[in-house]
């Protein structure tokens, strides 16, 4: 049953991903164009350069913050992410019963652990 709801989770998770897919190629390009019009700032030395800039910043950072639900699709990778993982962990230890009154218990419980290496 975990694994059917693991399933199902995942497959929501990547229905929200590809959906938001364009939308977060414009917002990873909107942000590296603010990067790049800041440093273009940075290095303008005439007052008419820098306003330049700055009204350009202001045009960019109106596309990036309409672009903000593209995070939506970043959480959905992280969740598909996550799911992922606790899809392919797997208990690794071994199933020993511990029984007093067994003289061999403590023999057995330290073949287990030296096989688990």
């Amino acid at each position: 049953m975990k694994k059917i709801m693991l399933f199902i989770g995942g497959l929501i998770a990547l229905m929200i991903l590809v959906a938001n897919i364009g939308p977060m190629i414009i917002l990873g390009v909107s942000v590296w164009l603010l990067y790049v019009i800041f440093k273009q700032f940075i290095k303008s030395d005439s007052t008419a350069g820098k306003i330049g800039w700055v009204v350009l910043g202001l045009v960019v950072l109106s596309v990036t913050f309409s672009n903000v639900f593209a995070v939506i699709g970043l959480a959905a990778a992280y969740v598909l992410y996550v799911i992922y993982r606790s899809w392919k962990k797997e208990k690794d230890e071994p199933v020993v019963e511990v029984m007093d009154d067994d003289p061999f218990t403590n023999f057995e419980r330290q073949w287990a652990e030296i096989n688990q290496y």
